[in-house]
């Protein structure tokens, strides 16, 4: 099961990352390099969410989720190593006979 977590893990991980990388930024556009006036506006009208951003926060969901499950099998106790094995109790030396 855990060895599943981490794997799925790891995928989405550097699928977010990808995801991530791919899009474009708010102010990307040459306009905005030099301080003209770009087609997106900081306070203008909200565009239409697209599939990179739905994914991504898909992804993200994905990611604190594998995150918590792993957390939560990390955090659960085990067995102890000290209980699998029978305790060994120490033998004490046979008394010495003395010889005549």
């Amino acid at each position: 099961m855990t060895i599943l977590l981490v794997t799925i893990h790891v995928v989405v991980s550097l699928l977010l990352m990808l995801v991530v990388l791919i899009q474009q930024g708010k102010g990307a556009d040459l306009a905005g390099a030099f301080g003209g006036g770009g087609s997106q506006m900081a306070f203008g009208a909200r565009s239409a969410t697209t599939f990179l951003q739905k994914s991504t926060a898909i992804l993200f969901a994905l990611f604190v989720v594998t995150s918590l499950g792993l957390a939560i099998i990390q955090a659960r106790p085990s067995g102890s190593v000290m209980g699998s094995t029978p305790a060994a109790t120490p033998s004490a030396p046979a008394p010495a006979t003395p010889t005549k």
